[in-house]
């Protein structure tokens, strides 16, 4: 009876790795570098978009510490000195404490009447089915399409008939109302992908739909919240067409009034460095609000897309 030899293993080249059976494994395929000029375009194109958008924002916090002779013979250069005199002239002699105060009274009326509303009005869109639902909410959509240059003949003169031109509350009205389509639009979406059970047990525990809306589903509803009034707090923020028309009283004037008036003034009397100061004034709550909530937003608008 014969035998059969087994033929001994081929040894492995160096760094080969084996098999439980002995036989060298085949090496790993090279990872193929696709898509490495498409990354490497468009991580330059968003380098060249950020340079483009901060770059003018540090000039003009770098040119409001600087005086007027240095910004016209040395406007790209860092400031010798810090003029804080500039900013403390813009404040009182220019009355931008008087225009920030105002706009604080208008935006933050006009903010939380548009979440309080616009998230009772979305929740019920969103939540209950009634005849004339869909019209309903289609008519806020199509407030989002209507451009506000051909309502301000008539809503002018709306305003006057009311008594509410030049003051504060009816800025506030008017601000509401402008910012309620998407404010309703946004937060409709985000209430469906709400869950439903929980505000069921709710209801089987005996409480009311006011108590259930307010304790339950409006925190639940926190992130979409945050999201659609970062947005808001911009727009009206900087707001400029609704108070020309509305707000003609100089001593209600909000921020952006306040800015064009002093560009006007200013140009005049040649103080470039207080016009700088009053610019950063106006855009600094912009920027602290978009960085502390930032990934409150990001949130929001991820939230609102998945269930």
């Amino acid at each position: 009876m014969k035998t059969t030899e087994t033929p001994p293993p081929v040894p492995a080249e160096p760094g080969a790795a084996l098999a439980k059976t002995g036989v060298p494994a085949a090496a790993p395929p090279k990872e193929k570098k696709e898509g490495t000029v498409l990354n490497v375009f468009s991580h330059g194109i968003l380098v060249i978009w950020a340079i483009m958008v901060v770059m003018p924002l540090v000039w003009a916090v770098m040119t409001s510490f600087k005086d007027d002779a240095s910004i016209f013979g040395s406007p790209w250069s860092l400031p010798d000195k810090l003029h804080f005199d500039n900013w403390s002239r813009a404040w009182t002699q220019a009355h931008m404490s008087d225009y920030f105060l105002n706009t604080v009274l208008v935006v933050g009326g006009s903010l939380i009447g548009t979440l309080v509303l616009g998230s009772m009005a979305a929740y019920v869109l969103a939540r209950f089915d009634f005849p004339g639902n869909r019209f309903i909410y289609y008519l806020f959509i199509g407030g989002m399409s209507f451009p506000i240059m051909l309502a301000l003949v008539p809503l002018f003169y709306v305003v006057n008939n009311m008594g509410l031109l030049n003051t504060i509350h009816g800025l506030i009205l008017v601000y509401i109302a402008y910012s309620l389509p998407f404010t309703v639009f946004f937060l409709t979406a985000f209430f469906r992908t709400l869950p439903s059970s929980v505000a069921e047990a709710a209801f089987v525990d005996g409480a009311s739909h006011t108590r259930t809306f307010f304790q339950i589903m409006l925190p639940m509803a926190k992130p979409g919240l945050i999201s659609v009034g970062i947005f808001n707090f911009l727009g009206q923020w900087n707001q400029y067409m609704l108070p020309t028309v509305l707000n003609t009283d100089e001593d209600k004037h909000v921020l952006t009034q306040g800015l064009v008036q002093l560009a006007v003034s200013q140009g005049y009397k040649g103080d470039w460095s207080g016009l700088f100061a009053g610019l950063v004034m106006a855009m600094l709550p912009v920027l602290a609000a978009y960085i502390v909530f930032q990934r409150q937003v990001v949130q929001g608008l991820t939230a609102g897309a998945l269930k």
